[in-house]
């Protein structure tokens, strides 16, 4: 790798995710809004709290609190305290919510045209170099459910062994803030 590439490949994220931010101010949220919106939209039941999409997203807690607070303002979630310990909260996407996370963006559709290869080798190098950076700061990879070594698979969904669980074929797919990689 040249000197240079470090810094071009940061600049080409940099203004990739830049452009893509232009889009949810579009959509009357900021991109702090869009990010928890489009974190919640694919956690799993139990990766839905404040403390959660934090560390998710790398934002304080304060940032996040505010953030999803305008988002219920904004009908785009709504609050649900736990049945177990009532101070405990997370938070759902109402169908607003769901609706909005789940709209393609352009960028979508410009990587959606990618030739297959180029699109797996950027997905693993990308992949490859957040969990680098999040192994260097201390922080968490917050990997899909069906990749994690406390997964099971079941006919009819999964079953976490972590926290003894049957899961649903979608939850499967889903982000957990437990996942640990599977050896």
């Amino acid at each position: 790798m040249t000197p240079h590439q470090p810094q071009r490949i940061r600049a080409l994220i940099d203004r990739l995710a830049k452009l893509s931010e232009g889009e949810d101010w579009a959509a009357d949220l900021n991109p702090a809004q869009m990010t928890a919106l489009n974190y919640l939209s694919r956690a799993n039941r139990f990766s839905r709290a404040p403390s959660h999409v934090s560390a998710y997203s790398g934002s304080t807690r304060g940032t996040v609190s505010q953030t999803l607070r305008a988002l219920e303002r904004k009908g785009l979630v709504s609050e649900r305290k736990s049945e177990t310990d009532r101070r405990s909260i997370s938070f759902e996407l109402t169908d607003a919510g769901e609706a909005l996370a789940s709209a393609e963006k352009e960028i979508d559709r410009v990587i959606a045209d990618l030739p297959e290869e180029t699109s797996a080798a950027l997905e693993a190098g990308l992949e490859n170099l957040l969990r680098q950076l999040l192994g260097l700061r201390g922080g968490k990879a917050f990997g899909l459910c069906r990749t994690c070594r406390h997964h099971r698979r079941k006919e009819d969904g999964g079953y976490c062994e972590l926290l003894s669980v049957d899961l649903k074929p979608a939850e499967t797919t889903q982000i957990c803030h437990e996942h640990e990689p599977a050896q």
